[in-house]
């Protein structure tokens, strides 16, 4: 009689582990029931698309995204896939605003848990949220049992549907300056209001993206002065933000952008903005792409970023992380060792002119680029540039240099990449912490190897792989990249900011190196904000 009770006892909590273990893959939401799915192999609960705003087509065109439309016809199918905003040649569409979302199982009852909202990057020309199953990060979810988030992914406008600045668009009422942040505002608002639906925690959001995914995280970590309320998100971590030149609305460098547009679509005259919300996508998508290579090597690499609008975006980001006015608590900014590289003219690498408008290896050409690059500069603050950064110099994980190249990928670094995620750390109210990624190549986007997609090198690199993506993880669950880490004792693990040292992944392993050559060059670049404008 024991033995037979004590078997029904096995049974009986059997089934309530069952019952407890079943995920919630429904989910009523007041403006709709969204059905996602389960995959066995990656233990996933996800929902592929879920519309987090109206269409912005129409006269919602180039304006802030409006709420989403009620689902009336029965449970929404979210395991569909969806797509990316207007971009590329003839890639994408204008009903794009919608996000997806993945974590391991949940059950109504069980604790909520931290929320991660990732931004994609694409140089605020391209990019989409749309994810298939093992999802983008899921490295990041899978390096250790320990940390337990949701991931939320969300389309935004880009190009010149997300970012058109100019008086015209400032001086109607059915339009705003930088719809793309708004966005991206607009989903982390549908996750504060929602992903406790999903077993997310609204008291404990990230935001994260990479290279503009990250530039976007820095927009909403200065947006509002600081002032955003409530709070959407406590902790942000910049993988090489891209944060290039932020002109005011109106300066002539973002008049100009519409004007072009205008032009380029056969929209000029008084009447120039009602053109431009009825003339066919493909016509703007053309010309926005036009837009965007006409400046490659000069001026800048892209042509659309964010823009100073008085409202979201208040003032540059040297000024505002200088301030302290910003969103975050916690503040982790990643930098590559020759990302700059990816941006510059490859004929600096020749003795011989190359590329179109040409370069090669002599300092004049080198001269010659500054000037078009930061053409707000006097001959004074170049000749200061050059001195920082010398024929034959050093950068925290290199040596030594003596190219041209090299010389000009750490000036294009430090500008638009380095010191943006210097800044936006240094300025988080709590704690900070900056990282730098030096395996070779160490180029732009190398450092996404380990953390983005599943792939045979976190297997056999895996002590890297848990170094890296294991500071990230812990990071995001808990705002502290040490908390849950997953190399032993005799590891370096990451020091905050203010011991004047940052994390180095290195091919033979982590390691605290000084921030005093990057923190020499970021207060020039500082210091001179106002003429690039940065």
């Amino acid at each position: 009689m024991l033995l037979q009770g004590k078997a029904y006892l096995c049974v009986l909590l059997v089934f309530i582990s069952l019952c407890t273990c079943t995920p919630a893959l429904e989910a009523e939401l007041d403006y709709g029931t969204f059905q996602g799915s389960y995959s066995a192999r990656y233990n996933l609960s996800y929902w592929q698309k879920i519309p987090f705003a109206a269409p912005p087509t129409g006269q919602n065109r180039f304006r802030g995204p409006q709420p989403p439309t009620s689902i009336v016809n029965g449970t929404y199918d979210s395991t569909q896939s969806f797509d990316m905003c207007p971009q590329r040649t003839v890639n994408g569409s204008e009903d794009c605003l919608y996000l997806g979302l993945y974590s391991r199982p949940w059950s109504r009852g069980q604790p909520l848990r931290p929320v991660v909202v990732v931004f994609y990057g694409g140089g605020f020309i391209q990019g989409s949220a749309y994810f298939s199953i093992p999802p983008s990060g899921y490295p990041v979810l899978n390096v250790s049992s320990s940390n337990d988030l949701v991931f939320v992914y969300t389309n935004y406008r880009v190009n010149a549907f997300g970012l058109l600045p100019g008086k015209e668009i400032a001086a109607d009422a059915m339009s705003d300056l930088n719809p793309g942040l708004l966005d991206q505002h607009a989903a982390l608002k549908w996750t504060n209001k929602y992903v406790s639906e999903f077993g997310g925690d609204p008291s404990n959001v990230s935001i994260w993206g990479q290279s503009a995914g990250a530039g976007s995280v820095v927009a909403q970590v200065i947006a509002q002065n600081g002032k955003t309320s409530p709070s959407l998100f406590s902790k942000a971590l910049a993988s090489s933000p891209f944060w290039p030149k932020t002109y005011k609305y109106n300066a002539p460098q973002a008049q100009a952008l519409y004007d072009s547009l205008a032009n380029l679509t056969g929209c000029s005259g008084p009447n120039s903005l009602q053109c431009l919300k009825t003339v066919d996508v493909q016509a703007i998508r053309d010309a926005s792409l036009t837009i965007a290579g006409s400046h490659t090597y000069n001026t800048s690499s892209y042509t659309w970023s964010p823009v100073i609008d008085g409202t979201f975006l208040t003032q540059p980001l040297s000024s505002a992380t200088a301030k302290g006015q910003v969103n975050v608590d916690y503040g982790f900014g990643m930098y590559n060792l020759r990302e700059g590289e990816n941006f510059i003219p490859p004929g600096f690498q020749h003795t011989e002119s190359s590329g179109s408008p040409p370069f090669n290896s002599s300092v004049k050409s080198l001269t010659a680029w500054l000037k078009g690059y930061l053409p707000g500069l006097s001959d004074r603050d170049r000749s200061r540039v050059l001195s920082l950064y010398p024929a034959r110099g050093s950068a925290e994980g290199l040596p030594s240099y003596d190219t041209t190249h090299v010389r000009a990928g750490l000036i294009f670094r430090d500008t638009v990449l380095a010191c943006p995620a210097y800044w936006m750390a240094s300025a988080a109210h709590k704690k900070s912490y900056l990282g730098e990624y030096t395996i070779a190549p160490a180029k732009h986007a190398s450092d996404t190897i380990y953390w983005n997609q599943v792939n045979s090198i976190q297997q056999t690199d895996s002590f890297i792989y848990q170094g890296y993506a294991g500071a990230f993880a812990s990071f995001l669950e808990t705002g502290d990249p040490n908390a849950h880490k997953l190399t032993n004792d005799s590891v370096a693990g990451v020091p905050e900011l203010q011991s004047e040292n940052q994390f180095v992944i290195a091919q033979d392993g982590f390691s605290d190196v000084s921030t005093a050559q990057l923190t020499q060059r970021c207060d020039y670049w500082r210091s001179v904000a106002q003429k690039i404008p940065i």
